[in-house]
């Protein structure tokens, strides 16, 4: 058993394995990076990046060329991304990795499958790698870190590209250490059953768009504009609004507090990203519950764990006290 002190700084990002450790204090970079994948993880991690684009591309060459959208299809495309995203960034990220708050098995489980059939990967392999990427921000060994590729904007630019989407072809996926990241979240028989069986919600993402649109347009074509915009080009940008995060906000952007890293605040990401972009205050407290930290800025994910909160629903809410905040500001 792992004591509950040591899984607070596991969440907190504030430990750190003993070979990352290692890593300070003089071994190799290579130490630190996973082992190249098999090359089945990286054909399938080529799908998963590729398919939606295409589908995105086929669903915009339809649009202009033939008009072929409706009402029905936009509602699929902004319900599903704002159903998933949710399940990301509540579910995924301030729940289950940062347990930023609690609240009953069934809530969790909803905000659990939301997160699923966003296609972002497992519970418990998303949630490794996000727990890894605060232990080593933006040093060696960060899974997407845009700043450890030299000086320029040549390099910027690489460094951008391999932090939204060079990165997946890394052996993080192929080994995301579950043992040694969520052991905490091991211990969830359901969590277990989920990552196990996850390919079945990737199918489940992209039948359900496909059927309420056949079923509501009575016709093939609404079916396919269902899988082609409720499906791919939801999932197209989902993913690319949390990887986002990962290459803008520790790029572009403005600091309020010290961390050590790169994470910036980027306003556009912050919308888009349901609160995610405010990304400096995320680092600077990361089991906050609440990414927006000032008055303005918008916070849409802490908006609807607050209305959980008022309706009983969630409980210990984790918030920096001022005292905190005023401490850590720059």
């Amino acid at each position: 058993m792992v004591p509950e002190s040591a899984l607070e700084e596991i969440r907190s990002g504030t430990t750190m394995p003993d070979e990352l450790d290692a890593g300070r204090s003089g071994s190799p970079v290579a130490e630190l990076l996973p082992a190249a994948p098999p090359p089945a993880d990286q054909f399938a991690m080529l799908v998963a990046v590729l398919l939606p684009f295409l589908g995105t591309v086929a669903a915009a060459v339809l649009l202009g060329t033939h008009g072929w959208i409706s009402w029905l299809h936009v509602g699929l495309l902004i319900g599903g991304w704002l159903l998933t995203g949710l399940g990301i960034t509540i579910g995924f990220h301030r729940l289950l990795t940062h347990r930023g708050f609690e609240t009953y098995p069934l809530v969790r489980a909803f905000w659990m499958a939301m997160g699923a059939l966003a296609i972002e990967g497992s519970p418990l392999v998303w949630c490794a790698i996000h727990r890894r990427h605060h232990e080593r921000s933006d040093q060696p060994g960060d899974p997407h870190s845009p700043q450890l590729h030299g000086g320029g904007w040549s390099a910027t630019l690489r460094g951008l590209w391999n932090a939204q989407v060079g990165w997946l072809f890394a052996g993080y996926w192929s080994d995301p250490q579950l043992q040694r990241y969520v052991p905490d979240l091991l211990a969830e028989p359901l969590l277990v059953r989920v990552d196990r069986f996850y390919y079945l919600f990737v199918l489940i993402s992209l039948a359900i768009p496909t059927a309420i649109a056949g079923l509501v347009g009575g016709s093939w074509q609404a079916a396919l504009m269902g899988l082609l915009w409720g499906g791919l080009v939801r999932v197209f940008l989902t993913h690319h609004i949390t990887w986002s995060i990962n290459s803008i906000c520790h790029v572009f952007g403005s600091r309020m507090f010290r961390t050590g890293d790169g994470s910036t605040n980027n306003l556009l990401c912050g919308i888009l990203g349901l609160g995610e972009g405010w990304h400096n205050n995320h680092h600077a407290f990361p089991t906050s519950a609440r990414h927006g930290l000032a008055w303005w800025q918008f916070d849409a994910s802490w908006l609807v764990i607050r209305m959980m909160q008022a309706c009983r629903l969630a409980w210990d809410v984790k918030v920096p006290s001022p005292k905190a905040i005023a401490a850590r500001r720059i």
